[in-house]
C-alpha cells in the first residue's frame, strides 16, 4: 500500500544554539529548556516527546505536532518535507478557514 501525508500546517523553529534562540525556543515550547554541553562543540536540547526523550542538535528544527507535542527533526528532512508559507498566503488560508467555519455555523 502507498500512503500520502496529509497536508498540515505546523509551527517550527530551528535550534541555532544562541542565547536569543534558546530564549525564543523556550517561549515557543512554553517550558524552560536545559541545554547539554557534554560535548562543547555540539550542544543539545533534550526534549520529552510522545516516544520518549529525543536530542536536538544545532541545525535541527523543533516542530510542534498536531497534538501540541514537540519533537526534533533533522534540517535536511525538514526541508524535504515542509515548505515556508509566505505571510500573504497564510493570510489567505486563515481567511478561507474562517469563511468555511462561519458557513458551517450558519
Amino acid at each position: 500500500m502507498k500512503y500520502r501525508k496529509k497536508p498540515v500546517v505546523i509551527d517550527a523553529m530551528q535550534f541555532t544554539g544562541t542565547p536569543e534562540n534558546i530564549a525564543e525556543l523556550s517561549a515557543f515550547m512554553q517550558r524552560k529548556l536545559t541545554i547539554s554541553y557534554a560535548d562543547p562543540d555540539n550542544p543539545q536540547i533534550h526534549i520529552m516527546t510522545l516516544e520518549g526523550v529525543m536530542a536536538a542538535n544545532i541545525g535541527d528544527y523543533i516542530i510542534k505536532g498536531v497534538q501540541c507535542e514537540f519533537y526534533p527533526c533533522k534540517e535536511d528532512i525538514f526541508k524535504a518535507t515542509y515548505d515556508d508559507i509566505p505571510a500573504e498566503e497564510w493570510d489567505k488560508i486563515v481567511e478561507m478557514w474562517e469563511e468555511k467555519h462561519e458557513q458551517e455555523e450558519s
